[in-house]
């Protein structure tokens, strides 16, 4: 029998196992992933793009979030199950994001709560710490923060931003983050920060040098039309299923399904 990866397991892993962790929105999705062995799932904001149907993240609701982990909570038994605080619903005080976050712990399931933000959102990651939540961290290219980045463009291009990134690490380490999400930043940055840090970073378009990577499952599927460019599918999902809706259309109208054998 598998055992459950927990916020402390995870940090402890830094230097001896590299991590790695998918989205998942549905229990049926999440049980696969954790009989595959997977020591992270996170119950992405992603899923406002991937399952909803909008242009961002910005639109998901918090009752969203906890609808889906709790469901993906239901799939798995060993993987630490992590969920997105959606924007909005963290930002405004500290109070505010200890009782949404403890929410997510409490009706959904979750294991961990992920919040977006460097150093200047040390004090909140303090509080949810403090108050029992484990928090994994994110900084680099902040989803929530399209707007004001002017799209999704990678950040730390310049030795000033690259220099900023490391101290909103160290900040966020000292905060007690028990792991970093780095996103869209050079691969020589990420391993700066990689090797700044005591607890692992988990990258995302980032280079090869964290120790930890994270995909979205519709990218890792090929279910993406147009994919982000770091992103790797391992299958063509999307033609599959494209193929086997047609081959079902073809049957109803033709008659042929269901036959003899698909009847009670």
């Amino acid at each position: 029998m598998n055992t459950k990866w927990t916020a402390p397991r995870i940090r402890a892993a830094k230097g001896k196992q590299r991590l790695a962790m998918l989205t998942a929105y549905d229990a049926a999705t999440a049980r696969l992933m954790d009989e595959a062995g997977l020591p992270l799932i996170l119950v992405g904001d992603s899923l406002g793009m991937s399952a909803l149907g909008y242009a961002n993240t910005l639109p998901v609701t918090l009752e969203q979030m906890l609808h889906h982990t709790a469901a993906v909570v239901r799939g798995v038994t060993s993987a630490l199950v992590i969920s997105d605080l959606p924007f909005l619903t963290y930002q405004i005080s500290v109070e505010q994001a200890l009782e949404s976050a403890g929410r997510c712990l409490k009706e959904a399931g979750a294991d961990a709560v992920k919040i977006e933000g460097g150093a200047f959102r040390a004090p909140v990651v303090r509080a949810l710490v403090e108050n029992g939540i484990p928090v994994l961290g994110h900084i680099g290219l902040l989803p929530q923060s399209v707007k004001a980045m002017g799209g999704f463009r990678v950040q730390g291009r310049t030795a000033e931003d690259a220099a900023r990134l490391i101290e909103d690490a160290k900040a966020l380490e000292a905060a007690g983050v028990f792991a970093l999400v780095l996103e869209g930043m050079p691969a020589d940055v990420a391993q700066q920060i990689t090797a700044a840090v005591s607890m692992p970073t988990i990258g995302i378009g980032a280079g090869p040098h964290c120790d930890g990577q994270v995909l979205v499952i519709n990218d890792l599927l090929g279910l993406t039309e147009k994919p982000p460019k770091f992103a790797k599918a391992y299958v063509d999902v999307r033609t599959a299923m494209q193929m086997a809706i047609a081959a079902y259309k073809t049957d109803v109208e033709g008659g042929t399904f269901p036959g003899p054998e698909h009847c009670y």
